[in-house]
C-alpha cells in the first residue's frame, strides 16, 4: 500500500470564481476536516518510541517496508501525527523527495500541563529552555530523534514583560 502522504492537496472544483458563490456554496467548498503534520525521518522506529513511551501516543497505522517501517500514524486525544521515511517518500513521489530532506520541521503543541511534558521529556535534547512568553505561554522546545523541533506550550500563564 502506498501513501502520498506528504502532498496536501486542497482542490476546489467550482465553475465560478469563489467570490461569485453564494454562502452555502462557499461553506461547502471550503470544508477542511483535518490537517495532519507529516514528519520525515531516516528511521521511524526511534520516533515512535519517543512519542509512545514519553507522551503516551498510540501507533494506529504502520506500513512496513522490509524489516523496518516506511510510514506510521500516531494519535492521542484526537491529535494525529505521521512519520514517513525519506526512502518511502522517494518511492512515493520522487520529484519532491529532495524537499523532504531540507527539514527540520517545527511543531507547536498546546498542552494542558507543561510540567507533565517536562517530566516526560527528561533526557530529550532541549533546544529552548523553559520560558514564559509575553503572550502568556509557558514553553519548552525539544528535538525529536529525527531532528524536528517541537515546542510544547501551556497557555494562560501570566505573561512576562
Amino acid at each position: 500500500m502506498r501513501f502520498a502522504t506528504f502532498t496536501l492537496i486542497l482542490a476546489l472544483f467550482v465553475s465560478a470564481p469563489l467570490g461569485q458563490l453564494n454562502a452555502e456554496e462557499k461553506e461547502k467548498a471550503m470544508t477542511v476536516k483535518k490537517i495532519t503534520s507529516v514528519l520525515f525521518a531516516e528511521e521511524i522506529e526511534p520516533c515512535l518510541k519517543f512519542w509512545v513511551e514519553r507522551f503516551r501516543f498510540e501507533k494506529t497505522i504502520e506500513v512496513p517496508e522490509g524489516n523496518k517501517l516506511a510510514f506510521a500514524i500516531l494519535q492521542k486525544n484526537g491529535v494525529e501525527l505521521m512519520y514517513q521515511t525519506y526512502a518511502s517518500a522517494e518511492k512515493d513521489v520522487s520529484a519532491v523527495s529532495p524537499e523532504v530532506r531540507k527539514g527540520p520541521s517545527f511543531l507547536y503543541v498546546e498542552v494542558e500541563s507543561l510540567d507533565e511534558i517536562i517530566s516526560a521529556a527528561k533526557g530529550a535534547e532541549v533546544i529552548m529552555p523553559i520560558r514564559t512568553t509575553f503572550y502568556g505561554a509557558k514553553e519548552i522546545g525539544i528535538k525529536d530523534p529525527a531532528g524536528h523541533i517541537i515546542t510544547f506550550a501551556q497557555l494562560g500563564v501570566a505573561p512576562q514583560h
